[in-house]
């Protein structure tokens, strides 16, 4: 099995802006999913206890191209412009995976 492509986005959301970030980021993952063959998963990760505002995305891609074509859909970019203004800090990390999950 090839390893897969992933990362992970750690998101400081200004709080007044977090109920809208929540509904564009939402929605951003499930066209990324439903319209990108090469996106194999897209989580949002909310704490249960932590910081306000904090928001952690997993995504999972076939390899970097996918990735690199993600970030030019045109959801993506209108999910971009739309949250800019909203994010105080993001943190990228890139991984390869190797996946422990059941079927």
């Amino acid at each position: 099995m090839t390893p897969t492509f992933a990362l992970t986005v750690r998101l400081e959301v200004v709080e007044t802006d977090y109920a809208a970030f929540f509904v564009a980021v939402r929605a951003n993952a499930a066209q990324s999913v439903a319209a990108e063959p090469g996106c194999l998963r897209f989580d949002v990760l909310m704490p249960v206890q932590g910081p306000a505002g904090s928001v952690l995305l997993y995504e999972i891609y076939s390899d970097r191209s996918a990735f690199e074509r993600h970030l030019r859909s045109e959801h993506f970019l209108t999910f971009d412009a739309v949250t800019r203004s909203m994010i105080l800090s993001k943190t990228v990390d890139f991984f390869s995976v190797t996946e422990n999950a059941k079927t």
